[in-house]
């Protein structure tokens, strides 16, 4: 990592804690526990056996739970998976009815899809404004033919909490099936399943300083609850879940489990301490707005809406910062986030959503100069200042070519000209639906002599905006009433799901050629 970032992204994944990785190469090496765990005829398999329950232990004691509760996955979302794929098709006969929230992670909403297809009537509830979800919602939602509740305990995107215990004691009474999602829970709140009715509960590493690739399902106990398996093979993990343990992860869940139950009483006030300094650094911004309850909430993550800037814009102008958008747009697609939308969050404000999320290795310093960060490009973006200074080499970033990187930095083209009889103006779009844009432009001799635009957008779109102002000159009316945008997208690689990004300062153009002096439209 270089030197000068910051990484604020600790709920998309953590670094994995030193002490994680020392215990993890320890099963890794010749001289090391390196054995299949399964292979219990000889001593090396009895050692790594041996390990691998260790860390099962370890696990089970940060959420109270017996050791043979724990069934190992590759993650979070297979827990989901076999947690509501095993239940409900091991019931299908018997209950078809499950409750989950319109805000659950894509793991738990996918398989939930899937369920629909196979004759599941699924109910999704919609949190309320704060983001979380009532136990009175889900007293309402259930039905004599309820089979599952499913629910996260913490928001990935908003970071709020939901009472899972209450939750949890309303469907043991009522004889339903409750599982919680902990992946961005479990280290971070006191979880306890025997207190609060937990029957499943997803569990992963990477979220809390250990690595990828391992997670675990918490199944209940007494009375025994009947899953079916989604893998078959060597019949691993009482049948529920084949294939060979991976030795050092699951050594690596455990010890990760471990270090958080012990340090939990130190690191979360800290981390809630940083995340306040954060938000003191931004409240004060005009147009920013926080998101979800702001006192039922994880201490690591904070989610802020910023008015008037596109969160995709925003996040290329932090380079030097690691931190995602509450956007789906982030990883290019059209829609905005489904949570923030469920909040009741236009699709504008849905697109211009940060989350800075914090953990074990983040220091004061680095949130003082994120908030400085932050807000300074605030104000520049607002502003259309384009930055001071020329490029400098970036990594390769999937998302954007090098182009559009260079463009962003610079804007070229980007102002307004002065009116004028030689002036002509066009504008389209709107920014409530994610893209507006201005173009002015200066006639001479009946050809584009200067071109100047505005424009508020993903940065495929100003790019794009950018390019025409610089491609316009010199042209006439009918060359630029001619302007194919696919020119542009070839150019600046913008993906399809960008097109009508393109096709919005194509209507710029056309309202500019229609405006041009001596002129009725009729070339358009």
């Amino acid at each position: 990592m270089s030197s000068r970032s910051i990484y604020l992204d600790n709920a998309a994944t953590t670094a994995v804690d030193p002490r994680v990785i020392a215990a993890m190469s320890s099963c890794l090496g010749a001289d090391g526990d390196f054995a299949n765990p399964s292979s219990v005829n000889h001593v090396y398999g009895r050692e790594a056996s041996a390990r691998v329950e260790h860390a099962r232990a370890e696990v089970a004691a940060l959420v109270n739970a017996a050791p043979e509760q724990i069934l190992f996955t590759s993650g979070a979302t297979e827990a989901n998976n076999l947690a509501l794929l095993g239940a409900a098709r091991f019931h299908r006969n018997r209950s078809r009815h499950i409750v989950t929230s319109r805000t659950e992670h894509p793991a738990v909403l996918d398989a939930c899809r899937q369920l629909e297809r196979e004759g599941c009537v699924v109910t999704y509830l919609k949190p309320a404004p704060s983001g979380i979800v009532a136990v009175e919602q889900v007293a309402a939602a259930l039905r004599p033919d309820t089979l599952l509740v499913s629910l996260m305990h913490v928001n990935n995107e908003i970071g709020v909490i939901n009472d899972i215990g209450s939750i949890g004691r309303l469907c043991r009474g009522n004889g339903v099936l409750f599982h919680v999602d902990a992946a961005q829970s479990a280290g971070k709140l006191p979880i306890d399943v025997q207190r609060d009715a937990i029957d499943l509960l997803s569990l992963t590493a990477h979220k809390l300083h250990g690595p990828k690739g391992i997670g675990a399902l918490c199944v209940r106990r007494e009375p025994r609850l009947g899953l079916v398996p989604l893998q078959f093979g060597g019949g691993q993990e009482r049948g529920l879940r084949s294939g060979t343990l991976p030795t050092h992860q699951i050594v690596g869940l455990g010890t990760a489990y471990r270090i958080a139950r012990e340090s939990m009483s130190v690191d979360i006030p800290r981390i809630a301490a940083l995340r306040e300094q954060l938000w003191g650094a931004l409240a004060d911004v005009p147009g920013v707005e926080f998101n979800g309850d702001p006192l039922r909430r994880v201490a690591g993550i904070l989610s802020v809406t910023v008015d008037g800037v596109e969160g995709e814009t925003l996040l290329l102008a932090l380079e030097d910062l690691a931190v995602s958008s509450g956007s789906a747009c982030a990883s290019l697609h059209a829609e905005p986030s489904y949570v923030l939308r469920a909040l009741g969050r236009s699709d504008r404000l849905a697109q211009s959503t940060l989350r800075l999320s914090l953990g074990r290795f983040t220091t004061a310093r680095e949130v003082e100069q994120a908030g400085i960060r932050i807000r300074a490009e605030i104000v520049r973006l607002r502003a259309g200042e384009p930055r001071s200074g020329a490029c400098p080499e970036a990594p390769d970033d999937p998302r954007y070519n090098p182009e559009v990187r260079r463009r962003l930095h610079a804007l070229p083209g980007w102002g307004d000209l002065p009116d004028a009889a030689s002036v002509a103006r066009g504008r389209a779009g709107d920014r409530e639906r994610g893209t507006e844009v201005a173009f002015a432009v200066r006639i001479e001799r009946n050809r584009v002599a200067e071109a100047r635009f505005r424009a508020f957008g993903c940065p495929h779109a100003l790019a794009a905006a950018s390019w025409v102002a610089e491609a316009a000159l010199g042209l006439d009316c009918d060359q630029l009433a001619a302007w194919d945008w696919q020119e542009a997208a070839s150019l600046l690689g913008v993906p399809p799901a960008k097109f009508g990004r393109l096709l919005t300062l194509q209507d710029a153009i056309r309202a500019v050629v229609r405006n041009w002096p001596g002129t009725t439209g009729s070339t358009v």
